[in-house]
């Protein structure tokens, strides 16, 4: 079944609009693991610290 011209522009178009959906998502969850990295890294390091005792 042939498509209009019409309904073949709705198609590209719905087509690029998912593309550009999964790149979105794919970024955003690029930045929620450099977050959890970066908590996870710095939680670390703050608890290496040696820190001097309040009570001699």
């Amino acid at each position: 079944m042939d498509m209009t011209e019409e309904e073949q522009r709705k198609a590209r178009d719905r087509e690029e609009i998912a593309a550009r959906v999964a790149a979105f998502r794919a970024t955003q969850e690029k930045f929620k693991r450099e977050r959890e990295e970066y908590f996870v890294s710095t939680l670390e390091n703050a608890r290496k610290v040696e820190r001097p005792s309040l009570w001699p």
